[in-house]
């Protein structure tokens, strides 16, 4: 029988660098468990996703509440979403507001994905699959693509990157070339196959986020990574996957 962790160490946090703070929840297994970002800034801060959302993320970090902050949901999967509720700024995609409204277990692979696999020692009060929910957290801004998340000192662009799923998005931090790409590029299998995924989106995602000048890129899963490993990832997604009708491929198929 799995034990059941303390909440007082749910979740662990690390500097990545530049400002940057990695936040995670150690208990949960690499594939499920999703990497959140913190930035500070000078007149206020930003939070890339919130995680899993079954041990409280702001009275376990209370610090996050130490400035102004803005809770940006890369996409509205329950690992990304489960704690956004607990901040006053939400924004999100608008291809996905409903979603973080409105987050049944179908629409955020619950349903699919949230099972007791994904620990190696559940959360306080045990884990029960068909009772978990994540709890609606209504959007306080829409974002779109080009949209600028302005912190005072370091200034983030929002980049539309559906494939994944419809409303994903990456920051992307030109001077420093910091890339936060939430689940459109991580060092892991890359998931096109949920309920509202688009490979033909994916592709062409990846063939736009290839041409960035990236430094580090901090992705939604997995350890951080550089340039070329950036670009490996992306080669070899793509060599697998063409549009239907490429030469050399044929309509519809798969990377194993």
């Amino acid at each position: 029988m799995m034990c059941v962790h303390d909440a007082a160490d749910w979740y662990a946090s690390a500097d990545a660098g530049d400002g940057v703070t990695l936040i995670h929840e150690p208990y949960i297994l690499p594939f499920y468990r999703c990497n959140i970002w913190h930035v500070k800034g000078r007149d206020r801060s930003l939070l890339f996703d919130s995680g899993l959302g079954v041990v409280s993320l702001s009275e376990r970090m209370p610090w996050l509440r130490a400035s102004p902050l803005v809770a940006i949901a890369s996409h509205t999967h329950f690992d990304h979403i489960g704690s956004t509720h607990e901040f006053d700024e939400r924004w999100v995609h608008a291809a996905e507001a409903d979603i973080l409204a409105a987050p049944s277990r179908e629409r955020t692979v619950a349903d699919r994905y949230a099972t007791l696999e994904m620990f190696e020692k559940l959360p306080p009060g045990g884990f029960v699959p068909a009772h978990y929910r994540v709890t609606p957290a209504p959007a306080t801004r829409l974002v779109e693509h080009g949209d600028v998340v302005d912190l005072g000192d370091r200034v983030f662009e929002v980049l539309h990157v559906p494939g994944h799923s419809p409303g994903s998005i990456a920051l992307w931090n030109a001077e420093d070339r910091i890339l936060l790409s939430g689940d459109s590029i991580y060092d892991g299998p890359l998931i096109d196959d949920a309920y509202h995924s688009n490979t033909d989106d994916y592709i062409e995602t990846l063939h736009r986020l290839r041409e960035l000048p990236v430094r580090v890129v901090h992705g939604g899963h997995f350890p951080s990574f550089g340039a070329d490993r950036y670009r490996e990832l992306i080669d070899e997604y793509l060599a697998g996957k063409r549009r239907p009708g490429c030469p050399g491929d044929g309509a519809g198929t798969s990377h194993d």
